[in-house]
């Protein structure tokens, strides 16, 4: 008996439609390894719709008074509070995530995060006006942008498009949003949510869009004449061609790239404490996350208790199927994830040693063991590239300049974590660390209120807070003379 796949659509000028040309590709569960639904393969034709939607929509949502976008937001994080266990059921069947933690750690900030924007709307302000020139007086205008295409990714498919269309859409913008090919659905249901309360306050249809595809769609979008931004959040590899393509016509670029997070563990630590905290903080969501403790620098007084004490929590972390109230996380996200995480521990070095973990579990789905590798060099692979998995390495530094450099000596600069009683150092190293977020004795919290984004191959640009909201904005000048 053959199970019926899902049909997803695009969401276009506030309706759900299949790609022009009846293109789709197979979404598959990465608990099962199994298709359940069909997405559509958009071209250059279901682009172009999209954007003329948006594009249309924009100056009448442009000029609504503050009040009036705070108030479509605060409804839009309403309806999503309502539409939690639909969003949860679609979040976990699009990545395998369990249940549990995605009602309870992605839903709850999802919603706070779009109560924190739908404020930040009533708070766009410039410099005070003044005289900067004789019988001349200066106002700085804060506008919005235009027509933003954002990119989001599949490791958190839901909260990452929060953080892309909730400051776009606070600041006045309107979105053109595609999710990854692997994780369309918990987005579709977002255009679906969002789609009626706009349609209940009665806004233009093509404020916010949806469209499914693979990285030509979002190629196309990019290289569009419409947007005047470009937002993703992705891969090195893919922000540089997002970058390379926007240059065409100097669109304005937010990146959210990857990450390689030190975690720089000092002497005088609490072990039992640190471990506890870093192998959740990397083990969390698979590793597949930019920010994931997955990169440990540890003073070698202290070096082998660490590793042995990180090797037991690994052993006794679990992992499995959604609905399994006792596991940490689930899957990788699909089998070409698999393989690249599996490739890493088959290309170890000689030195290398791999603690607990090492393999994939189970021959259903794309799930892989808690990992800890020890002996590692800083020239190696596996510490230089980002693994994106379920994968916590360790090195051991001599002293506090060695475990900078270590800490700095890779391309990445998003996040990272310094572990320490003394308070000084921590604040040493808080400023040597060159990377975006700098977290003492903790690894991987957020709040709405504080920007996220890093340096170097991590990308530029803010996410969350108002500066992640002064990015969907633009600055103008006004001068105006005083003479009659």
């Amino acid at each position: 008996m053959t199970t019926e796949l899902r049909r997803l659509r695009n969401y276009i000028d506030g309706e759900f439609r299949d790609a022009a040309d009846g293109r789709t590709t197979e979404v598959v569960n990465p608990a099962t390894g199994e298709p359940y639904a069909t997405a559509p393969l958009s071209g250059a034709t279901d682009v172009d719709a999209a954007m003329a939607a948006a594009a249309k929509a924009f100056p009448a949502w442009r000029d609504l008074v503050p009040g009036e976008r705070q108030k479509a937001l605060l409804k839009i994080a309403d309806a999503f509070e309502a539409r939690a266990e639909d969003l949860v059921a679609a979040e976990s069947e699009n990545t395998g995530k369990p249940l549990g933690l995605t009602r309870d750690e992605e839903v709850p900030p999802m919603i706070d995060q779009i109560r924190f924007f739908a404020g930040a709307a009533r708070m766009l302000e410039g410099r005070s006006a003044g005289e900067y020139m004789e019988g001349m007086t200066s106002i700085i205008r804060r506008e919005p942008i235009g027509v933003c295409a954002q990119v989001a990714p599949w490791n958190y498919p839901m909260m990452m498009a929060v953080w892309k269309f909730a400051p776009a859409l606070a600041a006045g913008n309107t979105v053109v949003l595609k999710p990854s090919d692997t994780t369309p659905a918990s987005t579709v249901l977002i255009a679906e949510i969002i789609g009626g309360v706009l349609e209940e306050l009665g806004h233009p249809k093509g404020v916010f869009n949806v469209i499914c595809g693979d990285r030509e769609t979002g190629r196309l979008m990019v290289e569009h004449d419409v947007p005047a931004m470009a937002s993703i959040t992705g891969s090195v590899r893919a922000g540089m061609q997002v970058a390379e393509s926007a240059s065409k016509d100097l669109k304005r670029v937010h990146l959210e790239l990857g990450g390689k997070a030190p975690v720089v563990v000092f002497e005088d630590t609490d072990i039992a404490k640190a471990v506890e905290d870093i192998s959740v903080a990397g083990f969390f969501n698979a590793g597949q996350d930019c920010t994931a403790a997955t990169r440990v620098l540890v003073h070698e007084s202290i070096h082998d208790e660490f590793v042995t004490a990180l090797a037991k929590a690994a052993a006794d972390t679990r992992t499995g199927a959604p609905d399994d109230e006792d596991v940490l996380y689930g899957p990788l996200n699909n089998a070409n994830q698999l393989a690249q995480v599996s490739g890493f521990i088959d290309r170890l070095p000689a030195h290398a040693k791999v603690e607990a973990g090492g393999h994939r579990v189970g021959d259903k789905g794309y799930f892989y063991a808690p990992t800890v590798v020890s002996g590692l060099k800083q020239d190696d692979e596996i510490v230089q590239k980002e693994v994106f998995g379920p994968v916590i390495t360790v090195q051991s530094f001599t002293d506090e300049a060695q475990a900078v450099e270590y800490a700095n000596g890779v391309e990445y600069a998003l996040a990272s974590s310094v572990w320490t009683k003394d308070h000084a150092r921590a604040m040493r190293l808080s400023k040597a660390l060159d990377f975006g977020c700098v977290w003492i004795n903790t690894h991987i919290p957020l709040v709405a209120e504080m920007p996220h984004g890093g340096f170097k191959k991590s990308g530029y640009g803010k996410d969350l807070s108002a500066y992640g909201f002064e990015d969907y904005t633009r600055i103008k000048h006004v001068m105006t003379s005083l003479g009659d």
